[in-house]
């Protein structure tokens, strides 16, 4: 039997979930890069379930309502699109106001969209997105935090990333400040610390093109971060 289900929302890389799927939760990661259903199965009788959807519109976060309403979920996460409100892209924002007005109200759109759903089913949760412009569109975040502050929740002999070492420095030591809007009793954990690389982080010096790739890996949840979530929040 499962102890629950999670779900994520604009989640390609499944990162964020593989704690709760290694303890033997059922979890879910939706996002419209995902062409077919893939499952990755775990011990303990937990998975990730990667499904394509495309939720940029409503009509999909009301379909998962509908389906998991009745359904025991016990968490919720979501990472939607940041391209059109994080201030680091602010030089662009007047031309793109220009060609498409109101661009960033149907934006910021889909965090509040991700945060109705998780009310209506009644689960701690958290909506992360850099500093960005959802501040003011919709509201202060409640928390944020760099990866490397939670680097300590990764053990050394786990130190190297498993899928981009070249990228992502050992243990999440990178500063990148992130914001979390949360709801539904969810619990900020405690900092585990751990240095930065000095310098700019490898992040910054090779992840700086547009490919779908570069944005895949910079938008992964840091791996310290997923499992003090966990362990701070599991049931």
């Amino acid at each position: 039997m499962t102890k629950g289900i999670v779900l994520s929302l604009y989640d390609f890389t499944g990162e964020a979930l593989k704690p709760w799927a290694e303890a033997g939760y059922h979890c879910y990661a939706f996002d419209i890069q995902h062409k077919d259903t893939v499952v990755e199965g775990y011990a303990n009788g937990g998975f990730i379930r990667y499904c394509g959807m495309d939720l940029w519109n409503i009509d999909n976060i009301t379909k998962l309502q509908r389906m998991f309403s009745s359904e025991n979920v016990v968490f919720g996460m979501a990472f939607p699109v940041c391209t059109d409100l994080a201030v680091s892209g602010a030089a662009h924002f007047a031309r793109k106001e220009q060609e498409n007005p109101g661009f960033q109200i149907r934006a910021s759109n889909h965090a509040r969209w991700c945060a109705s759903l998780f009310d209506a089913l009644g689960v701690p949760y958290f909506i992360e997105n850099p500093v960005s412009r959802l501040a003011t569109l919709w509201r202060k975040p409640d928390h944020s935090f760099h990866p490397y502050e939670y680097g300590g929740y990764i053990h050394e002999d786990d130190a190297e990333h498993p899928k981009w070492p070249d990228y992502i420095a050992p243990r999440d030591a990178y500063p990148k400040k992130t914001c979390l809007w949360t709801g539904g009793g969810f619990t900020m954990p405690w900092t585990d610390p751990v240095e930065p690389e000095e310098g700019h982080s490898r992040q910054h010096l090779k992840l700086g093109g547009k490919s779908m790739k570069t944005k895949n890996i910079r938008s992964a949840t840091p791996r310290g971060f997923a499992r003090a979530v966990f362990e701070w929040n599991s049931v």
